[in-house]
């Protein structure tokens, strides 16, 4: 009896001892590859079983466990990859052993970017917090120019300086147009004279994407950099559709073609592209006489150049040629009224062209690339009877040498030289000495640049660079800057950037208020170049899941300047006054940006950007005019997967901001928080076409700014002298406390369509 009731005891030990051990059971494990490196943080499921699934972790590494016997589907997917399925056989009781191999997709957001580091790098790869824009995000709002499109991007504004000619500038993060620099192929094609009415002249059939960085680039890119970095980049002649078409008009008058061809001669592709804008509808909805949208007739035309070298190796050529003729004024000026001063109009006629080239230098195992730019720009205007006769070049060349040092530094160097000429009818040109004689500015801008990209460990990267360049006018600019990168094993990226800048102001050909308006213009000192240190906290993150992905992307910015050049409205209302700040200028803020992607065809982006931006000067705190405390931009897209009906719901909301003012002005000193809609319903057929049509301003805001007054209009009886002969004493014009577009709900219609 003792015998068996011990058997017992020992067996049912043995079966408790059983059940605690695990269960071996059948599974996969194995490594994902892309380009012959790790997949980091892609998704691995298997289709038929939703509840198996798993993560690579940042080595490409995975383990599927509990898959059941036999044939399965195991589908990899993640952002910026091809989705990826393949067939795999699952045996009993054991863990079988793969490696998969995934595409890269271009056309998600994961993709290759050169602006940060001026080399190409996947985008969460890169130390430096870098936004991509593709045309097909652009064309949710359709627009016949980059300066349009750049309102739906987070924490970019493309804001109107003046309301008689409708010039204006790109900002980032509150930072005024000035600090940003706009380069196409990372050349600095647009700056100076062309920031004021150049940037309408890029096209979107030239665009293959944007790339954005916010915050100072210096470093690499030189002086204009202090506030951000946008760089265009252009179409791959290889790449690009063989045909593309893309016309459009709205009810307010205005016409848009964008149009492109590519073709091969020999070894060479090539791409053509033309745009054609015009709109010569005058209209006066706030009844001041004067035309509420500048009438404008533009062409651009855009050629580039791929050839096919041994080795791969990179040779591009590109030009491009803008003309355009701009009026804003009173309704009844002609043609003949240019330059009197009866009717007074702006006038506006520009030509402009440009070349830029990349050649990558026939050196064995080496990539050093040669990069030249040259632009010519000729404005011929008239603000009322003053004229303003400017011509501009810029030639730049750079020699960069892209060299990794062992396993943990990849490094780059470069020398760079860039030219400026620059002459026109005012003071700004004229001798010191005998101001009969034209005395024009020519600028040399040496530099020198390295940085080196430290792999630390797996999870941390560290970026360093130091610039150094030697303007002819004003000495030496030291511009150092560190960025360090940190991944986490969930998909959490950290990035720090520390930086300085400089900028050298080009007072007459960068402010157009300098000419336009009543407003004396009044220099104190011999303005000097402005300094700023900058520093920049981001934060991105990835969540993937069966029926999509959310991305979060948030920054905190600080930006500390000195020599800040800023024109005072407020001493004297009736002049605009530019100085060195004699105390420091700063900027505060925040950003986020939520991106959600859905399986069933909903895309929502929204982002929201707050700044605070002032000037310390006699223990005063002055905030900057003309600056919206908060943007936000939204983006809403539903595409039925049958019909490919899409619906896009766009728009921004825009905080209040203080605006410039006359004596005894009767307006308000803020203005309204106000919001701007587009809505756009478009089909995509099989054979290339697409047609479109919608609202833009669906809640028709305009805003109610006069930009003459008489003086029975003021506070005071007062009567006020216009700086304008054209004007009869009595009446005061003020053409820069305008806040937004003037232009009311317009619906438009278009069609697109490309051959491959």
């Amino acid at each position: 009896m003792k015998i068996n009731k011990y058997i017992r005891i020992i067996l049912f030990l043995n079966i408790l001892i059983s059940m605690s051990l695990p269960t071996i059971s059948q599974g996969l494990k194995g490594k994902i590859i892309s380009n012959g490196k790790s997949a980091e943080f892609v998704n691995i499921t298997v289709p038929a079983f939703k509840s198996i699934g798993t993560q690579a972790d940042i080595d490409g590494v995975f383990y599927l466990k509990n898959i059941p016997e036999g044939k399965q589907i195991v589908q990899i997917s993640g952002v910026g990859f091809k989705k990826t399925e393949r067939t795999v056989q699952i045996h009993k009781d054991k863990i079988s052993t793969v490696s998969f191999e995934i595409e890269p997709d271009q056309t998600a957001i994961n993709e290759v970017v050169v602006t940060g580091t001026m080399k190409e790098t996947m985008i969460n790869l890169s130390s430096t917090p870098i936004e991509i824009y593709t045309p097909t995000f652009f064309k949710k709002n359709p627009t016949p120019s980059l300066f349009e499109a750049m309102t739906m991007v987070n924490g970019v504004r493309p804001q109107l300086n003046c309301s008689v000619c409708n010039t204006g500038d790109i900002h980032i993060n509150g930072m005024e147009g000035a600090y940003t620099m706009i380069t196409i192929d990372g050349m600095p094609i647009v700056s100076a004279l062309s920031t004021v009415y150049g940037l309408s002249g890029i096209p979107n059939s030239m665009v293959e994407r944007i790339e954005v960085v916010k915050g100072p680039a210096s470093t690499l890119y030189g002086s204009e950099a202090v506030g951000g970095l946008i760089n265009v980049i252009t179409k791959n002649p290889v790449k690009a559709p063989l045909i593309s078409l893309d016309l459009n008009s709205t009810t307010y008058g205005e016409y848009t073609f964008d149009g492109a061809v590519k073709a091969k001669i020999g070894t060479a592709s090539t791409m053509i592209s033309a745009n054609y804008f015009n709109f010569q509808n005058r209209t006066d909805k706030n009844d001041d006489g004067f035309t509420d949208v500048t009438l404008q007739n533009r062409i651009s035309v855009f050629n580039k150049w791929s050839f096919k070298r041994t080795q791969n190796r990179t040779f591009t050529l590109a030009g491009r040629y803008v003309y355009e003729d701009r009026f804003g004024g009173e309704l009844n000026w002609q043609k003949e009224d240019r330059g009197g001063n009866k009717i007074y109009g702006e006038s506006i006629l520009t030509k402009r062209w440009e070349i830029i080239s990349n050649y990558q230098l026939p050196i064995n195992n080496q990539q050093v690339n040669f990069q030249f730019s040259y632009n010519n720009h000729d404005q011929n205007s008239f603000y009322g009877n003053q004229p303003y006769l400017a011509k501009q070049e810029i030639a730049f060349g750079q020699l960069i040498w892209d060299k990794k040092i062992g396993k943990n530094h990849d490094a780059l160097f470069g020398l760079a030289l860039r030219y400026t000429f620059y002459d026109d009818n005012n003071t700004l040109t004229q001798d010191e000495n005998d101001s009969t004689l034209n005395k024009p500015s020519n600028t040399f801008l040496p530099g020198i640049f390295l940085q080196d990209e430290i792999k630390l460990t797996k999870r941390n990267t560290v970026l360093m660079g130091l610039r150094y360049d030697y303007n002819s006018i004003h000495g030496g600019i030291v511009s150092p800057r560190i960025n360090w990168k940190y991944s986490s094993e969930k998909l959490d990226i950290f990035r720090l950037s520390f930086g300085t800048g400089y900028r050298v102001v080009n007072l007459f050909s960068e402010d157009e208020t300098v000419y336009s308006g009543s407003r004396k213009i009044e220099i104190r000192s011999n303005l000097n170049p402005e300094k700023s240190w900058n520093s920049n906290l981001n934060y991105q993150k990835t969540i993937t899941h069966s029926n999509g992905f959310v991305a979060i992307d948030g920054s905190i910015f600080y930006t500390y300047f000195t020599n800040k050049v800023v024109a005072d409205y407020d001493t004297d209302p009736s002049k605009v006054i530019f100085d060195n700040l004699k105390g420091y200028g700063e900027l505060k803020g925040a950003s986020l940006n939520l991106d959600l992607n859905f399986t069933n065809g909903l895309k929502i982006m929204i982002g929201g950007t707050y700044t605070d931006i002032y000037r310390i000067e006699n223990d005063l705190k002055i905030r900057q005019k003309k600056t919206p405390i908060f943007t936000t931009n939204y983006a809403i897209s539903y595409t039925h997967p049958k019909s490919q009906i899409m619906l896009d719901l766009t728009g921004n909301i825009y905080g209040s901001m203080d605006l410039p003012l006359i004596t005894n002005d009767i307006r308000s000193a803020q203005s309204p928080i106000f919001n701007i809609s587009n809505l756009q319903i478009s089909r995509r057929f099989n054979n290339g076409l697409q047609i479109y049509a919608g609202t833009k301003n669906l809640f028709n805001f305009f805003p109610e700014q006069k930009i003459i007054y008489q003086a029975k209009d003021l506070k005071s009886e007062q009567i006020i002298d216009s700086a304008l002969g054209t004007l009869p004493r009595g009446y005061y014009f003020n053409t820069d406390s305008n806040y937004a577009p003037m232009q009311g709900i317009r619906g438009f219609l278009g069609i697109r369509w490309s051959l491959f």
